[in-house]
């Protein structure tokens, strides 16, 4: 179930350039979400109709909060981080499928890059066996380090490397000689697509969330469809949309 609420911001602040983290007090969205699920924020400018999707990065389900870290990338999330605590907002969720969490693996892999490192905090807490957390930043501005490390094993890639492997999250883990039963992985597409097909090699089982653009949010739009290798029930052609019918696919269910 979804809901369309105004919410309570209950904490605010800047963690790396540009990147913020949001805590808001939503105790039905709390209930109700799992890893991997997006909120559709809504700017309070009229001139911007449309609300910008946000990956939930925690969820406290006693206190009823949630918790979005986003990137400034134009003027809706600029406004987002002007926003002060005590300050309300209105949101829509939570959106999309979750990752799986009832697999039977013994050691996986959970890689994100750049903004797609957030979903990845709270599906470091529910998903069974030992987790390795392999993580790429554009620099030694490595955010949310502290509460991936509490979960799992965290190896770190810098494209300039200034911590960690430089290069990207693959070059971590030859470097590392890290071995999974299956990955778990969130960031911009040259990353899955190159994840994927390292799955594919190692016979790896490989779940990815997609980034996109979305404009409803809710599946309507047909705005972030992406290639499937299947007939999509709802078009009829081989597209699935991200918001609805992801953001979290298995690699194989989509072309990317």
């Amino acid at each position: 179930m979804k809901y369309k609420e105004t919410v309570i911001i209950t904490e605010q602040k800047e963690i790396a350039t540009d990147i913020y983290s949001m805590w808001i007090q939503t105790e039905s969205i709390a209930h109700e979400a799992v890893p991997g699920q997006f909120l559709s924020v809504y700017t309070k400018d009229e001139s911007r109709i449309l609300p910008r999707p946000i990956s939930i990065c925690e969820l406290d389900k006693e206190q009823g909060r949630v918790r979005l870290v986003y990137r400034i990338a134009g003027q809706g999330t600029r406004e987002f981080s002007n926003y002060k605590v005590g300050e309300s907002l209105s949101v829509l969720g939570p959106l999309g499928n979750g990752f799986p969490l009832d697999g039977n693996y013994k050691r996986v892999f959970l890689i994100g890059g750049g903004i797609g490192i957030p979903p990845m905090v709270e599906l470091s807490r529910h998903l069974p066996g030992e987790k390795i957390l392999v993580m790429g930043y554009r620099n030694q501005e490595t955010f949310l380090r502290e509460e991936l490390e509490q979960n799992g094993s965290l190896y770190i890639a810098t494209e300039d490397g200034s911590m960690g492997t430089r290069g990207n999250v693959l070059d971590a883990i030859r470097e590392n000689n890290l071995a999974g039963d299956a990955i778990f992985a969130c960031g911009p597409i040259p990353m899955l697509r190159a994840l994927k097909t390292y799955a594919q090699e190692k016979g790896m089982d490989c779940y990815l969330s997609l980034e996109e653009r979305m404009a409803c949010g809710v599946g309507a739009c047909l705005a972030c469809v992406c290639k499937s290798m299947d007939v999509d029930a709802h078009t009829h052609v081989k597209n699935k949309r991200i918001c609805k019918d992801g953001p979290v696919f298995a690699a194989d269910e989509v072309e990317i």
